[in-house]
């Protein structure tokens, strides 16, 4: 019989919810490509197409913007956010190049954007490989001084901003730890050349061998600051598959050699180079088209004396009080000197100054300053004469000449940058005006003369002497910077243009406020080698000349000298004596002829004949004159004569110093005192389970500590579960006080106890012996000086044991006085009674128990 629909139980298994739900999610279809995955490969597709488009693009005559460039959209979009819409010469020409990947040998005029010419491209390059944080360093930008390369990465900064590059500032003056930690996390870094060196030397994990941008700025600056060397070793440390970019605003040769010896057929690119082929790859210096100054730049240079350069430079200051000023000096003394006075004169400007011997934090303090200032002056050396950027400077004055040419052009790019306008004012002496104008007339520059109106002009020489008698440090300080200036002239190579004889240099030390021109002595050094040059010289012709002589006295002279030598084969000794007596030096201004064997002086030869010394000289000819005086002379220099003895004491006789006279502790002394000098004092180090070595007491970072907790809720974390782990502590040590606290105490009782027990036996024999014990010793005879030792039959004394357990009994009951296992009382079975009298016989056996033991103690004792 079939069974109604209604009627019919389910069957066990999942529900019919569940069932749509399977039925629902078998009829979607799967996506075929992941929205992840597809996003990436649109990203290497446009990847792709920006490196195939940058490759074959050929920039157009009338090229302007940056947005016309193959670049990608985070650069475009960091160039629009940094305001830099249109593109100067130097970068139309140089960044369509450098995108291909090629060398770049680059020369234009100060403030025509070189810095944005090499930014650009690197990082559309890294862009384009798909540089990571895991593939190290790819770019590495070289700048000669600290405030340029600050100045680099803060435009870097700005136009970087949308990239996912890890860029890292490395100069000196800083922390180099702190710097290490964080160096191998970089993929573009600026930095200066010798802090650069000492990372790649001492770092680890710092490497450069993926390397694929190379930048160098102002080259020809690093390599005139000496670091040729530096350069030399940092390429060593780089691959050779890399591209390199070298940026100036004059190309020397040095510039060319380096070019040379690092760059593979670079195309150059020069400031006037929009009819340039791009792919020329020629160094040839002659075809560069010589570096001129910014085309809105005022050139005048003034004729002014070495002693009134501060006089019209006060008077410069005080006729331009609502300008943006740069002053060039030659020395860091001299912009010392120069700042600490005027600011004492006060100008009526703000003052500031810059200079390599002040420290980083100083350094980058004065250039934030004056770059935000809008009227200022500021007193610099030529550590602020390349690259940098200062905004809206109105005039540049040169007060010392410029060492060439090149640094001419590169101080007066301060000012007239990009479409601004400015002025330069060069202050020159009557030495040097022939020479330096020459320089810059030879380079393209003509700067015009002007004339001084000396009505307009304020002597400040009386205030500077007033300064510097009322305040020793400005006394100081003007005679240091009149030592450097002398030698900084000095030291100058183009000796046409820095003559320093023709210097002044009385009238310069009062013009400083000085009382008199200082000790100058280095030129006083440099006469000394010229005159022993000229010596030398002499000497070396009248050598010539007494060689031209017979061979007679050769011969002669060859056999005394063979004499001499076989005597000092035998006796073991040489005659040094006799030869200081031939070659003792003559006075000073005498004229001689050297004698043929080579003349030996010592520091103290030269010491007694200088010209001070003259009387110390005398007497030092006396004191080490061999021959004693005459037996007849006598005149009054002989009153006090230093005669040497000779006491002919053999060789046996000179033993060496005998130290068994100092003590231990003077002797451990000197060669703990002679350790620490040769090899310094140690430090103590511990070592972590890792090896890693630690000082002793090493204290961690706060600003790390900090930050690695989380901030201020992790601090006071830390704080209560410090708090929490100290109290468990004194808990603890709490609990440890009070179990010795109280084991001192029980050990105090037990002792006491004890010392009660070994009391009470104690009184128990007192009590025992305290019975007169006459009755039982003889009378003394005289013989024995009234004493016989009396003999009685004792029985065996008791062992260690047993005598122990003797004196350590406890005391007796109440109830009898002794105990009966002695036999000394009567025992409670004895019969006796309280209520009852003793009787004769038991008193007779209670004395003979006192007798008995009595003897017992007698016996030992």
């Amino acid at each position: 019989m079939l069974k109604s629909q209604s009627q019919v139980t389910p069957l066990a298994g999942p529900s019919r919810h569940q069932n749509a739900k399977k039925s629902k999610s078998k009829q979607k279809p799967k996506p075929a490509v992941r929205t992840s995955k597809l996003k990436k490969l649109t990203e290497k597709q446009k990847i792709e197409a920006l490196e195939r488009e940058a490759m074959d693009y050929d920039p157009p005559d009338d090229l302007k913007a940056f947005a016309d460039l193959p670049l990608s959209e985070p650069t475009k979009r960091g160039l629009k956010k940094a305001a830099f819409m249109d593109m100067t010469d130097i970068q139309k020409t140089s960044i369509p190049v450098s995108l291909k990947g090629k060398d770049v040998l680059g020369a234009a005029r100060t403030g025509s954007g070189k810095t944005l010419a090499f930014l650009v491209p690197v990082l559309d390059i890294l862009y384009r490989r798909r540089w990571s944080a895991a593939d190290g360093l790819g770019a590495l930008i070289v700048s000669p001084t600290r405030e340029l390369a600050v100045q680099i990465f803060d435009v870097l900064r700005s136009i970087g901003g949308y990239h996912s590059f890890s860029a890292g500032l490395v100069i000196g003056g800083k922390s180099i730890k702190d710097e290490s930690d964080r160096l191998s996390r970089m993929n573009i870094l600026v930095a200066t050349p010798g802090r650069l060196l000492q990372h790649m030397d001492q770092t680890v994990g710092f490497d450069a061998g993926n390397l694929q941008v190379l930048v160098l700025d102002e080259a020809d600056r690093i390599l005139d600051m000496g670091f040729q060397r530096t350069l030399t070793a940092l390429m060593d440390h780089l691959p050779k598959s890399r591209q390199t970019l070298l940026f100036s605003a004059t190309q020397t040769d040095s510039v060319a050699d380096l070019a040379r010896l690092s760059l593979k057929s670079p195309v150059q690119i020069g400031s006037s180079s929009s009819s340039l082929d791009p792919s020329s790859s020629s160094l040839d210096p002659s075809s560069t088209p010589p570096s001129t100054t910014p085309k809105n730049l005022e050139q005048h240079y003034l004729l002014v004396p070495l002693d009134q350069k501060l006089s019209v430079l006060w008077s410069f200051l005080k006729t331009h009080l609502q300008c943006k000023t740069i002053v060039f000096l030659s020395s860091c003394k001299q912009v010392r000197f120069a700042f600490e006075a005027f600011c004492r004169m006060h100008p009526g400007v703000p003052l500031l100054c810059l200079h390599g011997q002040q420290k980083q934090a100083a350094r980058l303090a004065m250039y934030q300053r004056f770059a935000g200032m809008a009227h200022a002056v500021l007193l610099a050396t030529d550590v602020a004469a390349r690259g940098l950027d200062f905004p809206a400077v109105d005039w540049v004055v040169q007060l010392d000449a410029p060492e060439d040419a090149e640094t001419y052009i590169h101080r007066v790019g301060r000012t007239a940058r990009y479409e601004r306008k400015g002025k330069s004012l060069l202050f020159l002496m009557p030495s040097e005006e022939e020479g330096m104008v020459g320089a810059l007339r030879r380079k393209g520059v003509e700067v015009p003369r002007i004339k001084n109106r000396a009505s307009k002009t304020t002597d400040i020489q009386n205030q500077l002497q007033n300064l510097a008698f009322q305040d020793p440090d400005i006394k100081y300080l003007g005679q240091r910077a009149f030592v450097s200036y002398l030698r900084s002239i000095y030291l100058h190579k183009d000796k046409s243009i820095f003559k320093l004889a023709e210097l002044p240099v009385d009238k310069f030390a009062e013009s400083l406020g000085l009382p008199g021109a200082p000790k100058i002595k280095f030129l006083s050094k440099a006469a000394a080698a010229a005159q022993k040059n000229r010596s030398r010289a002499v000497e070396e012709t009248q050598k010539e000349e007494e060689e031209g002589e017979g061979s007679e006295e050769e011969e002669q002279s060859g056999k005394e000298s063979e004499d001499e030598d076989e005597d000092e084969d035998e006796d073991g000794a040489s005659s040094e004596d006799e030869r200081d007596e031939e070659e003792a030096p003559k006075e000073v201004g005498t004229t001689h002829t050297r004698a043929k064997t080579e003349v030996v002086r010592t520091k103290y030869d030269r010491m007694f004949e200088r010209k001070n010394q003259n009387v110390l000289s005398v007497h030092y000819s006396k004191l080490i004159a061999h021959d004693p005086p005459a037996a007849d002379t006598d005149s009054d220099d002989d009153f006090i004569v230093l005669k040497r003895a000779d006491h002919d004491l053999p060789a046996s006789d000179l033993a060496p110093l005998d130290t068994t006279d100092l003590s231990k502790r003077k002797l451990k002394l000197s060669r703990a005192k002679q350790t620490i000098l040769k090899n310094g004092v140690g430090t103590k180090l511990v070592f972590d389970a890792a090896g890693a070595a630690h000082s002793v007491y090493e204290m961690r970072d706060p600003d790390a500590w900090y930050t690695a907790q989380g901030g201020v809720e992790g601090a006071k974390k830390e704080g209560q579960l410090f708090a929490l782990e100290e109290g468990r502590k004194l808990r603890a040590a709490d609990v440890r006080d009070k179990q010795e606290a109280r084991e001192k105490k029980l050990e105090k009782k037990r002792k006491r106890k004890e010392r009660e027990k070994t009391d009470g036996a104690y009184s128990v024999v007192v009590q025992a012996t305290d019975k007169p014990l006459g009755a039982m010793v003889e009378a003394p005879s005289n013989d024995d000086d009234g004493y016989v030792s009396p003999e009685f039959d004792l029985p065996d004394l008791p062992s260690d044991e047993e005598e122990q357990e003797f004196y350590m009994a406890p005391p007796p009951s109440k109830r009898s006085k002794f105990t009966s296992e002695s036999g000394m009382g009567a025992s409670k079975d004895s019969g006796t009674d309280k209520n009852k009298r003793p009787s004769k016989n038991d008193a007779e056996t209670g004395l003979e128990d006192e007798e008995e033991l009595a003897l017992r103690l007698l016996g030992r004792r």
